[in-house]
C-alpha cells in the first residue's frame, strides 16, 4: 500500500521519510503523489491543521496520508507562534528572518521557556483518522547557534545537552526532536489500528 506524506516542506518530507523507514511503508511526498496544492490551515491548534492537511491528501489521492502540523510555543509571547511559526512575521520572511524577529520581540525577556509541539494525524479513504503528538522543552537563546536543522533550530536550546536544535546530529534529532515524539506516539496508536484491522 503507498502512503502520501501531505506536505510540500522538503526538511519536514525527509524527517518524517526517515522516522517512517522503520515502518516498511512505500512513502511518497505529495509532489510524488501528483498533489500540486497547499490545504488550507485554518485551524486554532497543531492537531485542527495536521487534520485538515492530510484529509485534503487523502480526499485528493485515495491513498493514507499522514500530515504533521508542528511549531514553536513560546511562554513568554503568549504562546506565540504556535501555530503560525511557519508565517509568524508575514509571507517575505524567511527562517532567519523569523527567528530574528522573535529574538527581537523577547529582547527584553528574561523568561525564555518554550517548546517544540507536533501533532500528527493520518487519514484513511474509510474515514479513519490515527494520531500522535509530542513535544520537547527548552528555552529560547539570544543569539542564534549551528547550522544544523532548519526554522527556529538555531535559537533553541536544549539545557541538559547545552545544544541547540541546530547544533545535534540528524540522527540524535529524530530521537528526541517533538516530532519523533510524536511520531513514537503515533506508531503504537498506527499499530493497534492496523492490527485491529486485520
Amino acid at each position: 500500500m503507498k502512503w502520501v506524506i501531505a506536505s510540500n516542506n522538503a526538511h519536514k518530507i525527509v524527517e518524517l521519510r526517515e522516522i517512517l523507514s522503520g515502518f516498511g511503508l512505500e512513502v511518497l511526498s505529495q509532489a510524488e503523489a501528483g498533489l500540486h496544492f497547499e490545504a488550507e490551515e485554518t485551524g486554532k491548534t497543531f492537531a485542527e491543521n495536521a487534520f485538515l492537511k492530510a484529509k485534503a491528501a487523502c480526499d485528493a489521492s485515495g491513498m493514507p496520508a499522514i500530515a504533521d502540523d508542528s511549531g514553536l510555543v513560546v511562554d513568554a509571547l503568549d504562546s506565540a507562534p504556535g501555530v503560525y511559526s511557519a508565517r509568524y512575521g508575514g509571507e517575505g520572511l524567511d527562517d532567519v528572518g523569523r527567528y530574528e524577529l522573535l529574538l527581537k520581540n523577547m529582547e527584553n525577556t528574561e523568561h525564555r521557556t518554550a517548546r517544540f509541539v507536533s501533532s500528527i494525524a493520518c487519514v484513511f479513504p474509510n474515514g479513519d483518522v490515527v494520531r500522535g503528538e509530542g513535544s520537547c522543552e527548552g528555552v529560547i537563546l539570544y543569539a542564534p547557534r549551528g547550522s544544523g536543522g532548519f526554522g527556529y533550530d538555531p535559537v533553541f536550546l536544549f539545557p541538559e545537552l547545552g545544544l541547540t536544535m541546530a547544533e545535534i546530529t540528524p540522527e540524535l534529532k529524530n530521537r528526541i526532536s517533538h516530532r519523533a515524539h510524536a511520531l513514537q506516539q503515533f506508531r503504537l496508536a498506527l499499530q493497534a489500528y492496523l492490527d485491529q484491522a486485520k
